[in-house]
């Protein structure tokens, strides 16, 4: 076996342009979303309208996910990556409008909000594409043995867009207001088409360029669905998404729980973020691959701890270790979840796969948010989070009795055959 080597995807100078690239759309993908949750919440007074946020994103997400696919598989990315930043561009600039007193005049709240889920919803259709495009372009910047590597940075990178992106958009709101926060959001989109100007067009590497889209369809959901390995870790992940979506409701312990105000909210937000950062950088030095089907249970279980613990903690501090912890053990999850993704999906088919990723766990974060919103509703905010952790835990005990495949996955014996094959 060859020594592991951190920093070998960086030794790519595309992967490096590749990164700065998608720090700058997480940053300003994450600090948008803040900056709306921070608004929505301040218009409305009602814990239901972020999950409305999170249902206006997750329709066109799911509904369009394996379109997306296929098309993103049919195409050169470059291109698509090109189309989904500028039409961030123009969501972000509707946005930053109806932010801006002059503009929305005698506007009344609810047609500001109700402009704002639709900007919210268009959206959802830029990220159906964006996800798949992303993870098709990054196959094709690095070599199949730099993979889990190029993984594991890349994952990095968005959790340090997830973590600065929140915490700007917390403190901006209290020093510069919801307005000018969004000019932040826009300068960075436009970083982010600077970037990709420096990446070359790259080969499309499908043999079956016009094939029929529901052929293709069918083709990914069925190669998802019989590979046992990639539909367990995308399962598993999508109901610990789902129940432990408690971070949608960090406006409600901000404002109306700890009382701590915008500047706590970017904390508390950030916390998770920063926890998993930990866990990337880490990974990048000390490898996850072996055990990692056990690795990935205790990581959900200890998730969903964590999110008990925030529940029903009235303590700023203590909230704050917990959201910390929470994201140190997703930060687990993803690694591994990425390295499996990356090692078993062939080439011509990572778009229709990272379509089907993006259904199971992408956008089950707004279906956990529509859940925790409505939950927060019928039952009260800190026993829906209490509720929604004590189901992830649940889940997790069921899939490691049922799974015992799952439970003793390893992934270091395939990485070290792709390495030892140049």
């Amino acid at each position: 076996m060859k020594k592991n080597d951190p920093y070998e995807a960086l030794r790519y100078r595309e992967f490096n342009i590749f990164l700065l690239l998608r720090f700058a759309m997480v940053f300003a993908w994450s600090m948008q979303f803040i900056v709306i949750e921070w608004e929505v919440y301040s218009l409305t007074k009602n814990p239901l309208s972020l999950g409305i946020i999170g249902l206006m994103e997750i329709i066109p997400a799911i509904s369009m996910a394996l379109f997306a696919g296929h098309i993103v598989d049919q195409n050169e990315k470059k291109g698509l990556l090109l189309k989904c930043i500028l039409g961030f561009s123009v969501i972000s600039l509707g946005l930053f409008l109806l932010t801006w007193p002059p503009f929305i005049g005698d506007f009344s709240k609810k047609i500001i909000l109700y402009s704002i889920y639709f900007l919210v919803f268009l959206g959802g259709l830029v990220r159906a594409f964006l996800g798949p495009t992303i993870f098709s372009l990054l196959s094709l910047i690095v070599p199949k043995k730099a993979y889990p590597n190029a993984a594991t940075w890349s994952s990095s990178v968005w959790q340090i867009g997830s973590v600065l992106g929140p915490a700007i958009a917390g403190f901006s709101i209290n020093w510069i207001g919801v307005h000018w926060s969004m000019c932040i959001v826009l300068g960075f989109s436009v970083f982010a088409l600077m970037a990709l100007s420096q990446i070359a067009v790259k080969p499309i590497l499908n043999p079956k360029i016009g094939e029929p889209i529901m052929e293709s369809l069918k083709e990914g959901v069925k190669f998802v669905f019989h590979n046992k390995t990639i539909l367990g870790a995308l399962s598993l992940d999508m109901i610990a998404v789902l129940f432990g979506g408690a971070v949608a409701l960090l406006p409600v312990f901000a404002q109306d729980i700890l009382k701590v105000g915008p500047e706590g909210f970017g904390v508390l937000r950030a916390a998770p973020a920063v926890g998993a950062f930990l866990t990337m950088f880490i990974s990048a030095y000390v490898p996850l691959n072996k055990n990692a089907g056990m690795k990935l249970l205790g990581a959900i279980f200890g998730f969903g701890i964590c999110i008990i613990v925030f529940g029903v903690s009235s303590i700023f501090w203590v909230s704050v270790i917990a959201l910390f912890l929470s994201g140190i053990l997703d930060g687990i999850s993803v690694v591994i979840r990425q390295t499996i993704l990356q090692l078993k999906t062939p080439d011509h088919m990572r778009g229709r796969v990272a379509a089907v990723n993006s259904i199971f766990v992408g956008s089950s974060n707004e279906l956990g948010a529509f859940e925790s919103g409505l939950t927060a509703k019928l039952m009260g905010t800190v026993t829906a989070v209490v509720f929604g952790g004590s189901m992830t835990l649940l889940t997790v005990l069921i899939t490691g009795i049922k799974s015992p495949t799952f439970r003793n996955l390893d992934l270091q014996k395939e990485l070290d055959e792709h390495r030892n094959q140049e």
